[in-house]
């Protein structure tokens, strides 16, 4: 998809998806905290909000740790096919700088890719792309960036490893919750 606005540069979006709430299990290691019963609800309601918002991924780069991965394996559950996932170690407890990092390794061709992983630095890292945002958007990020919240950047840009600074739009910041039993 391309836009006269980003001089023939295609439109690409970058997902970011907080892992769902986690559980706090007594000598677990944090690297394998599992979800929580309301992550376990809540991670596959990122994922149907995804489809109905048409923000599907070419691809995924996953965090390893375990929260990460079952917020991953209950969202993608929702969909027809789920994209190809990196489960990268590089993702786990890594700041901004590092994040921007691992996204600029995107293969060239994917149009949407998501990202799912841990605060603080998600959050940063939206903040950091976000040159703007819309409506509201960027001031209710500042407030809080919670488990299971979906946001999506937009930009225009030849290849993923050219993604920088202020470069985006946050076009929209969403947090789905599943229905308590």
């Amino acid at each position: 998809m391309t836009d006269a606005r980003g001089d023939g540069r295609p439109l690409r979006r970058l997902v970011v998806l907080r892992h769902a709430k986690s559980a706090w299990p007594e000598g677990v290691a944090d690297h394998e905290r599992p979800l929580s019963g309301r992550g376990r609800r809540d991670a596959p309601a990122a994922g149907r909000a995804l489809a109905e918002g048409d923000c599907l991924p070419d691809v995924a780069l996953c965090s390893t740790a375990r929260r990460a991965r079952e917020t991953w394996d209950l969202a993608s559950a929702q969909w027809g096919t789920p994209p190809p996932v990196r489960f990268d170690p590089r993702l786990y407890a890594a700041g901004a700088p590092a994040l921007l990092a691992v996204v600029r390794e995107a293969p060239p061709e994917a149009g949407t890719v998501l990202l799912v992983g841990h605060n603080p630095g998600l959050e940063q890292l939206v903040l950091d792309l976000a040159g703007d945002g819309l409506d509201d958007t960027l001031d209710r990020l500042r407030t809080k960036f919670p488990t299971s919240a979906v946001a999506v950047l937009a930009w225009h840009g030849a290849r993923w490893r050219d993604l920088a600074p202020g470069a985006a739009v946050l076009t929209d910041l969403t947090v789905p919750r599943g229905a308590r039993p």
